[in-house]
């Protein structure tokens, strides 16, 4: 029986598509090893986002090729599509795929073992206005289920190369999302992430269709889910149909990831985003009526080219003013190929990095702020996994995105459970466990 081992870099896609990956090898008969271990096959699936991530996709590669230089290497994913020469280049690499045809990576490995030569299969992402169907029925990490809803961005911020490695805005057909859907709740998952490029931009390539028309068919029609989760949804996709389906639906978590990149609207100019502050807050107030106790998370890019100390003071007042109850802080880094990267007034990096920890500063304070409010409140969670320290207890998230650390059994993991939290913290609160959320709660009966 042949074997194959994966190594993925990036983000939450990624990880979808290596899953969907390993089913088409599955379906082909192999096995699948650790990657640290001599496999037949070797599949890299790489991610470009920054430059940083295109030299550790070389680093992995060189690795895979120097555990068993007799494997058959193939590279996929955003680094393989923007640069195939570059990797074609690396000696022992066999097999490139983007970030599309990944179906014909079974039929160019065969090829390959029959000719021995080299196989560059990397086509014109530009040019592709349909969505690959890839399944994945359930995932080798058993508790978190992702289900890929789209493909490709249109919009072309200037610090971004995404749209050159995915390509332009394509959904998936919704009957497609909603029975893979049904698929995973009956593998046993109980939330399921929407997971995308630029998720909330789902059914902008369709006629009369839309992401909330999507979350109201899952809502009704896949028996058995529990929880719908947005991975990130853009304050421009937010629109009133969206609002009124968190509103009405008991199965969206309180939580949302709304990128915000700049809290300042003559950076936010510069990097192209399709949005004003002041139209960003009028979308946040909105949704924080619908969903009280919504949890809002986001992006910030700090020392974007020509950042005054003003502009990062605008950032840094905007988010104390909308409140996150977590931020991802980046410093800004050059993506060859992209206009930001061209640009003049580049920040030095110690200003950068003395803003990036005064943003972290706050956020944590935001983070923990968010959190006290719900000590003593008993609350949902699905336990993920143990954690790393000598406790050893489960660890997982509430559905308004809280990190939760509980003690409890192996079985409980997968599963919705009610936690009380005992001690607000962050990155961690910690919790007590009351019950899993099937079981009827203790009624007496009275003769």
């Amino acid at each position: 029986m042949p074997n194959v081992a994966f190594h993925t870099l990036g983000c939450k896609v990624n990880h979808y598509e290596t899953e969907a990956i390993w089913q088409l090898f599955s379906d082909r008969g192999y096995e699948r090893v650790d990657f640290e271990r001599p496999s037949d096959v070797y599949v890299i699936n790489t991610c470009t986002v920054t430059n940083t991530g295109d030299k550790k996709s070389r680093q992995v590669i060189r690795r895979a090729i120097r555990k068993n230089p007799d494997a058959v290497i193939c590279v996929t994913g955003c680094y393989a599509q923007t640069s195939p020469g570059e990797i074609m280049d690396i000696p022992g690499v066999d097999i490139v795929v983007g970030t599309q045809d990944r179906v014909k990576m079974l039929d160019y490995i065969e090829q390959f073992k029959k000719e021995r030569q080299p196989i560059n299969g990397v086509t014109n992402i530009m040019k592709n206005r349909v969505y690959e169907e890839l399944d994945v029925p359930a995932f080798t990490d058993r508790t978190r289920a992702s289900l890929k809803i789209q493909e490709g961005c249109n919009n072309f911020c200037t610090f971004c190369i995404i749209p050159w490695a995915r390509g332009l805005m394509r959904s998936r057909d919704p009957e497609a999302v909603v029975s893979q859907a049904q698929q995973l709740v009956d593998a046993g998952y109980k939330e399921i992430v929407l997971t995308g490029i630029h998720t909330g931009g789902y059914g902008e390539d369709m006629k009369d269709y839309n992401l909330a028309m999507l979350l109201r068919e899952l809502d009704k029609r896949v028996q058995g889910l529990k929880r719908i989760r947005i991975s990130s949804i853009e304050a421009s996709q937010i629109t009133d149909d969206v609002i009124e389906v968190l509103n009405d639906s008991d199965k969206i978590v309180r939580h949302l990831h709304i990128p915000l990149q700049s809290g300042s609207d003559t950076v936010l100019k510069r990097m192209r985003r399709k949005y004003t502050t002041e139209f960003y807050k009028e979308r946040i107030d909105r949704i924080k009526e619908a969903l009280p106790g919504l949890a809002i998370t986001s992006d910030v890019i700090v020392g974007f080219p020509g950042e005054t100390e003003e502009e990062f003071m605008e950032t840094y007042n905007f988010v104390k003013e909308i409140g996150y109850s977590e931020l991802h802080v980046f410093p800004f880094s050059k993506r060859t190929g992209t206009p930001a990267a061209r640009m003049k007034d580049q920040i030095d990096d110690e200003i950068k990095h003395e803003r990036v920890r005064r943003l972290i500063d706050l956020s944590d304070q935001q983070a923990k702020e968010y959190a006290s409010q719900y000590e003593g409140e008993v609350l949902e969670m699905i336990p993920e996994e143990h954690s790393r320290d000598e406790e050893g207890r489960l660890v997982g998230y509430t559905d308004n995105y809280l990190k939760v650390k509980i003690s409890g059994s192996d079985d409980l993991i997968g599963e919705i459970v009610r936690v009380k939290i005992t001690k607000a913290g962050y990155p961690y609160n910690i919790g007590e466990f009351v019950r899993v959320m099937d079981e009827p709660s203790q009624v007496s009966l009275s003769s």
